[in-house]
């Protein structure tokens, strides 16, 4: 099968030869591939490893630095960046509304237009991966948790009881900026996309960071929205959060969400395969390969042995992938032999 045939395929729970393979990882964890590999051509690699989706995204304005090493991006998100010994990562901070104290101060923030994001190469980008049969994801929007971090997630939360406005208000922003940013990309492309990507991470490990009815009051609406957006396109959805989520699901199939990323092992039966292959009739599956523990310490029989057990857990419907984006600390041997379980 070709990668695109695997993946739509899964996407229809049909039989096939093997999961698509999908390929997620940091900066800093290329620079310590490409060490292995002695080369710096990922495109070559993916194509050896036999990934089947390629992800593009809009072009972005460059972040602001502001004082003491701490930079700022067009939404307001601020951070630093933090040495890994392969390179520098992302680590936030307070963002640039986290001491707003009121709904006119959130509003007189400088929003960014869509015509900051510049899409002139996503339509080579796709004909590229068409023309080695590759399915192709889109985007990296947010909703919920990127305003978070403009606002603070504390702050965040506690807006949520005392200032609902002000949440919504945020929502609204982000949501009327990603349907528009989906819709020039989807144009941009020539209608050549097959899955969308909106992140929100709503979870720790040990349970949800707000309770079902919070979901589906600021979450759920705004989601739906993008889903329909989507939809309308005749392309899928796939929604990415960390950690033990398992009490959304339901919510989330009312939503439209056809995928759901990373699947993040958390130690709890409600994110074991086990568990989720319940709702396999109504949503795929994507991730479960386990980057605090698996991917970084672990075997290679190890890791072939997990992936094994998700595919044949899930039978259908389910991507191989990371639980997460690969981390620095996570070895090229064990990368590659992630790709090579299915040989």
């Amino acid at each position: 099968m070709t990668g695109f045939e695997r993946t739509m395929a899964t996407l229809n729970r049909e039989k096939t030869d093997r999961p698509p393979f999908d390929f997620w990882a940091e900066e800093p964890t290329l620079n310590r591939l490409f060490a292995y590999l002695g080369h710096r051509d990922l495109e070559s690699f993916l194509d050896e490893m036999q990934v089947d989706i390629r992800s593009f995204d809009a072009g972005k304005p460059e972040n602001r630095r502001l004082e003491n090493g701490v930079f700022e991006n067009m939404w307001g998100e601020r951070f630093v960046y933090r040495e890994t010994g392969w390179g520098p990562i992302r680590e936030d901070t307070y963002g640039a509304l986290y001491y707003a104290e009121s709904l006119d101060e959130i509003k007189a923030f400088a929003w960014p237009s869509n015509d900051a994001h510049d899409y002139s190469k996503l339509k080579e980008q796709c004909r590229e991966a068409r023309d080695k049969k590759l399915a192709i994801r889109y985007g990296f929007g947010d909703i919920w948790q990127r305003p978070s971090l403009v606002r603070g997630l504390e702050n965040h939360l506690i807006d949520m009881a005392i200032n609902p406005g002000w949440v919504h208000y945020l929502s609204r922003v982000f949501t009327d900026f990603y349907v528009e940013d989906y819709k020039r990309a989807w144009e941009a492309s020539g209608g050549d996309i097959d899955i969308f990507l909106i992140v929100t991470d709503l979870g720790t490990q040990r349970g949800p960071l707000i309770s079902v009815n919070m979901f589906n009051e600021f979450v759920a609406p705004y989601l739906k929205e993008i889903a329909q957006t989507v939809h309308k396109f005749g392309a899928k959805l796939m929604f990415h959060s960390c950690g033990n989520i398992a009490q959304f699901i339901p919510s989330m199939i009312d939503c439209g969400i056809d995928i759901l990323n990373p699947i993040q092992p958390t130690g709890t039966e409600e994110m074991s395969p086990e568990s989720l292959k319940q709702y396999l009739n109504k949503i795929c599956f994507h991730g479960g390969m386990d980057v605090q523990w698996l991917m970084p310490f672990g075997t290679a029989d190890d890791i072939k042995r997990s992936a094994k057990h998700y595919a044949e857990t899930f039978g259908t419907g389910y991507f191989l992938c990371p639980a997460h984006l690969f981390q620095p600390d996570t070895p090229a041997e064990n990368i590659i032999a992630l790709y090579q379980a299915f040989k």
